[in-house]
């Protein structure tokens, strides 16, 4: 799951209109966003092997400290508190929390079953719906569009930025998605994570973009 999560993202800002859409996209992705570091450091591991499932070349053979049920919760309550006791906006340290392991869930629809529980010798979880690229992108795009659908209906552009910087971070996801999916895959693990660097990027956008609309 790619923008599915971003789409989550974007639907939860009414829910707490306080909190940033980049921060939004912080929790929603960040098991995402640690993932590459530690693919860089070792302490994960992944291979490319293409044409293993018809939507992702990738086999997840160990990655518990980022994508395990067990961390998610545990890096839920972790940013959740964090942002509680920075912004004192407890009621959104709650949806900030929630969005962590929102990941995990929305995952398990995607991944073929190598979605750990928790640390060690754990179970794995996975519905596999990565087998069927057109169903993938259509439940990866529906989601995009969904959450995209409540947040302009909930906010509006203070000003011209507003209005073009959201509709280009869209663009923006959408081209990255694509050319990922129907694109050669990536010629090695390590290019493969310093390119997933660009998720900070997003996060970034979504705290700009965020900035230059208000809740309607």
């Amino acid at each position: 799951m790619f923008l599915g999560h971003f789409g989550v993202g974007l639907a939860s800002k009414p829910l707490q209109p306080r909190v940033s859409l980049g921060t939004l996209f912080l929790a929603a992705q960040l098991a995402d966003l640690l993932w590459p570091t530690l693919l860089l450091l070792g302490v994960e591991r992944v291979e490319i092997r293409p044409g293993l499932l018809a939507a992702s070349p990738f086999d997840f053979v160990y990655y518990p400290f980022s994508h395990s049920l067990l961390a998610q919760v545990v890096l839920g309550l972790a940013l959740g508190l964090t942002y509680g006791l920075l912004r004192r906006n407890w009621r959104g340290a709650l949806l900030v929390g929630l969005l962590v392991p929102s990941h995990w869930l929305l995952d398990l629809i995607m991944h073929r079953p190598d979605l750990p529980l928790y640390f060690g010798d754990s179970p794995k979880e996975g519905l596999g719906l990565w087998q069927n690229l057109p169903a993938t992108l259509a439940i990866e795009l529906g989601f995009l569009v969904a959450g995209l659908w409540v947040y302009v209906r909930r906010t509006r552009p203070r000003n011209r930025t507003g209005r073009f910087a959201l509709w280009g971070l869209v663009a923006f996801l959408v081209l990255v998605y694509l050319g990922s999916e129907l694109g050669p895959p990536p010629g090695s693990v390590g290019a493969l994570a310093w390119s997933s660097q660009v998720l900070w990027l997003v996060v970034a956008l979504g705290y700009w973009v965020d900035a230059n609309r208000e809740v309607a």
